[in-house]
C-alpha cells in the first residue's frame, strides 16, 4: 500500500522547552471509548456550558469540567455560574492517563528533570480537567492557563476533527508563536518553563475526524490540570 495514502503518524518532537506534541498517542479504540465517557458527563449534573468572560464575552467552546468547575479566574466545587450543582469527580483512570503521558512527554523532552524531580508520572496526580466540545466554528483566544495554584505540567488530549494549535511564549500573546495541527489521538504536554506559556485555537479543521474514533464531526479536548485548590 502507498505511504502517501496511509502516511504514519510524525514522530513526537519537543515544540518548545518542556512542550512536546506526541501525535497518534491515543489508539481509535481509546479514543473511542473516551468518547463515550464524554457523553455520559454532559448528561450529569453540570451540562456543558459556554463560559462568559467577566467582560462579557461568552466563549464559543462547551465546557464539562470533572473535579474542580472552572469559572474564569478561579475554581469551584459547584458549578455556581450554571445551576448550582457539584461537578462529577475527577476518574481515577484519567490519573493514571495522566501519569502515562507526562512520563512518555519527558522521555521525549530534551531535559530529563524539566517535569520535576524524581519520577514525574508518579509526582503528576491532576485533580481537574476541562472537557471542552469544539464545533465547526469554535476558536480558543491565546491565553495562559494560570488559575491554577500549581505549576506542574498541562496534559491536553484531542479527539475528532483536527484544528490549528498556536503555541506561544510566556510574554506576550504575538510573536513569536509556532502554528502545528493537532489531530485525533495527539497529546500535548506543556511544563517547566513552557507552562504559563500563550496558546489558542484559531480554527477547526471540519471533516477531518477519523472513522472509528467516536466522533462524526467536531472536537473534543481534554486538559488535565493539577489545581492546588483544596
Amino acid at each position: 500500500m502507498s505511504g502517501a495514502l496511509f502516511p504514519l503518524p510524525a514522530e513526537p518532537r519537543e515544540v518548545a522547552a518542556g512542550a512536546v506534541h506526541m501525535p497518534g498517542w491515543l489508539n481509535l479504540e481509546e479514543q473511542s471509548w473516551i468518547v463515550h465517557q464524554f457523553r455520559q458527563w454532559a448528561a450529569g449534573p453540570v451540562p456543558p456550558r459556554a463560559a462568559v468572560m467577566p467582560g462579557g464575552h461568552r466563549m464559543s467552546v462547551r465546557t464539562v469540567c470533572l473535579g474542580w468547575h472552572w469559572q474564569p479566574y478561579r475554581y469551584t466545587r459547584e458549578a455556581t455560574d450554571v445551576n448550582g450543582m457539584r461537578v462529577l469527580e475527577f476518574p481515577d483512570w484519567m490519573v493514571r492517563l495522566g501519569r502515562r503521558a507526562v512520563a512518555e512527554a519527558g522521555s521525549v523532552a530534551s531535559d530529563p528533570g524539566v517535569y520535576g524531580a524524581g519520577d514525574p508520572s508518579s509526582d503528576f496526580s491532576p485533580d481537574a480537567a476541562l472537557v471542552n466540545y469544539y464545533d465547526d466554528a469554535a476558536t480558543m483566544g491565546m491565553h495562559q492557563d494560570k488559575d491554577e495554584k500549581s505549576n506542574a505540567p498541562v496534559v491536553s488530549l484531542s479527539i475528532g476533527d483536527s484544528c490549528i494549535f498556536r503555541f506561544g511564549n510566556t510574554a506576550t500573546r504575538t510573536k513569536p508563536y509556532t502554528d502545528l495541527t493537532l489531530a485525533s489521538g495527539d497529546l500535548f504536554v506543556f511544563g517547566g518553563p513552557s507552562r504559563f506559556a500563550y496558546h489558542g485555537i484559531p480554527k477547526v479543521l471540519p471533516g477531518t475526524a477519523p472513522a472509528g474514533c467516536g466522533l462524526d464531526h467536531g472536537r473534543i479536548n481534554i486538559t488535565m490540570r493539577v489545581t492546588g485548590w483544596l
